[in-house]
């Protein structure tokens, strides 16, 4: 009996150890996947071809593929839109831009002026929001591009302070190639074509008025005429003073509330935001912290430090994507000299696909590589959606691995909300889904059975990954019209527009598989994909299902909302000193406007 006790003690007892052991592990487990540091790396108009560790030979970028090899690479991430604004809405928010009105019906789809009075709503709830209340530090350095002021000038609705950002140092807007002199204009063009017809208008109206009063044959109040010429005048003053002053009044650097350096100089920027992103990561070494480090590189304008310019194989856009390559270096060599890289999860992406109509007045290639892909910024062909996706996580993430189902970078949202013990938002509907399952190899198929595609605030296409099936269907509704017609782009008007005579529709829609055909080049037709009708009347209803989760909301891009208010102008100085201050330099507004 004796040693029957014994032997069932030391039985007991190893169970027991068993057990505490198995506890300490799910223990340590836990920890590691619970409220870890968060970077959130975005490019701006990268393609997915521009990085070696999508399959590009000639570029150089080590520190991104380094991402890709220590971590997993998603072969088919999807911006929730083929523009700025609203997919940067979108990845901070959860929720297809639609819903919080940040996608425009009109042809202008993005913030062109900082003192527009539009911009993300005070009421949508955003990862940094979420994530400061569970303790997080939360920075935001680069590019905002979602809105400043609403009705002063220095209420800052809009402002990423509003949104959940502790700390800010970066641009309210974006990097327009009229903000570095030499580089050409964004709206020359187009202001010269949309001006030409209202002042000829206007100018057959005069004349006629003045023939008409002249012949007697109606009598025209001069007093009226003169209100007229007034109105036209004072038009045409403020509409030639913005214009002429557009650098100073869109193109600066903020730290916080406070303009720093205004208008914008390219000088070592990319050094100075580096170096921002780094010392924050530094202030926070034992403390949670959110990084959302938001590059300009590769919008145009294109710029390059000494250091990179000319040392890439594809001129100064090359030198762009390799500069920006070294930044994302920097951030990784800082969480290593602090022991910080198994604790935080880094991502990075592009907020769409290149540019392919940039090019400069010289003739020089200033627009990405979408590789395979079909299209750029402002469709959703694939080249215009399908972006980066890299996430890196020592321990947690499986190193070198991939995954070819579809994802969203909407997902970021309820993937890093999760992971701080912060609740979703329970009063409105949350598009993104959480991706650790799937890049833990816990589930095998994304959530989204269907992604919709919006071109601004239009339903544009939709995809739809059965669960039953490897096959990705697509269809078009619409499709922009390339010009030249055989080209990749819209290369007349700059980016494709989403309505009107610069689209064509299609009944029925037009269909692909993409798992066949990811470059999109031959549709599919009844005659050649038995199920066609069966496909369209699934994705139609998924539609309709998506249409009535809708809710009329204020548009944020109205013209109302988009066009330059005076009362909302930021000026570090005076509109009589043209706004011009340095204090990154350490100069007065006054020292530098003599200079």
């Amino acid at each position: 009996i004796f040693h029957l006790f014994l032997h069932t003690r030391k039985k007991m007892g190893f169970l027991l150890l068993l057990i505490i052991c198995q506890c300490a592990i799910n223990s340590i487990k836990t920890h590691s996947v619970s409220k870890p540091n968060i970077i959130l790396l975005m490019a701006d108009d990268l393609g997915i071809g521009d990085l070696g560790c999508y399959g590009n030979r000639t570029l150089r970028t080590p520190n991104i593929d380094r991402l890709a090899e220590e971590g997993v690479t998603l072969t088919q991430h999807i911006a929730a839109s083929p523009l700025c604004t609203p997919s940067r809405a979108a990845f901070l928010t959860g929720r297809y831009p639609i819903r919080s009105g940040m996608a425009a019906f009109s042809r202008v789809g993005v913030f062109l002026f900082s003192a527009s009075s539009g911009g993300l709503p005070s009421e949508e709830i955003t990862f940094s929001k979420l994530l400061k209340q569970k303790g997080y530090a939360t920075a935001l350095i680069g590019k905002w591009h979602l809105g400043m002021n609403c009705e002063s000038s220095n209420d800052f609705c809009h402002h990423p302070r509003s949104h959940g950002f502790d700390y800010f140092y970066g641009l309210p807007v974006t990097n327009f190639r009229d903000c570095k002199p030499g580089q050409g204009s964004v709206f020359l063009k187009g202001v010269q074509k949309d001006l030409v017809t209202p002042i000829q208008i206007t100018g057959i109206a005069l004349v006629s008025l003045a023939v008409v009063q002249y012949i007697g044959l109606l009598k025209v109040p001069f007093q009226a005429l003169g209100y007229f010429l007034l109105i036209i005048t004072i038009s045409l003053v403020v509409l030639i003073f913005f214009f002429y002053h557009f650098r100073q009044l869109n193109c600066f650097l903020m730290r916080d509330h406070q303009i720093i350096q205004q208008p914008l100089s390219y000088e070592n920027l990319s050094q100075r935001l580096t170096k921002e992103a780094m010392k924050f990561i530094e202030r926070n070494t034992d403390t949670p912290f959110l990084l959302f480090l938001s590059y300009l590189h590769v919008h145009t304008a294109l710029y390059a430090s000494e250091n990179f310019k000319g040392k890439s194989k594809h001129g100064l856009y090359g030198d762009a994507v390799e500069e920006m390559d070294w930044s994302v270096g920097q951030v990784l060599d800082v969480l290593e000299k602090h022991n910080l890289s198994d604790k935080t999860l880094v991502y990075f992406t592009s907020d769409q696909g290149a540019h392919v109509e940039e090019i400069s007045s010289a003739g020089e290639v200033h627009g990405g590589y979408n590789g395979i892909y079909k299209g750029g910024k402002s469709t959703n062909w694939e080249g215009g959606i399908r972006v980066p996706g890299l996430l890196r996580w020592p321990g947690v993430v499986q190193p070198g691995s991939y995954t070819d189902e579809p994802t969203s970078n909407m997902d970021i949202f309820p993937t890093i909300v999760k992971l701080a013990d912060a609740q979703l938002p329970s009063d409105r509907i949350i598009d993104g889904h959480d991706l650790l399952p799937l890049l833990q190899g816990e589930v095998t198929q994304s959530k989204h059975e269907f992604l919709f595609h919006y071109c601004n605030a239009y339903l544009n296409a939709v995809r739809w990954h059965p669960g039953n099936s490897e096959s990705v269907w697509k269809v078009f509704f619409f499709t922009p019209n390339f010009s030249p017609e055989y080209s990749n782009g819209c290369y007349d008007s700059h980016v494709c527009f989403c309505h009107g005579g610069f689209i064509t529709r299609h009944d029925p829609p037009l269909l692909f598989d993409l798992s066949r055909d990811p470059e999109e080049k031959v549709p599919l037709t009844p005659e050649t994909e038995s199920r066609f009708y069966e496909i369209i009347r699934v994705i139609q209803q998924a539609v309709d299902n998506h249409t009535r989760s809708l809710h009329a909301v204020p548009n944020q891009l109205s013209w109302d909302n988009l066009l330059w208010k005076p009362w909302l102008q930021l000026c570090c100085s005076s509109l009589f000193q043209s706004c011009y201050c340095d204090y990154e330099s350490g100069g007065s507004p006054l020292q530098m406007h003599l200079g």
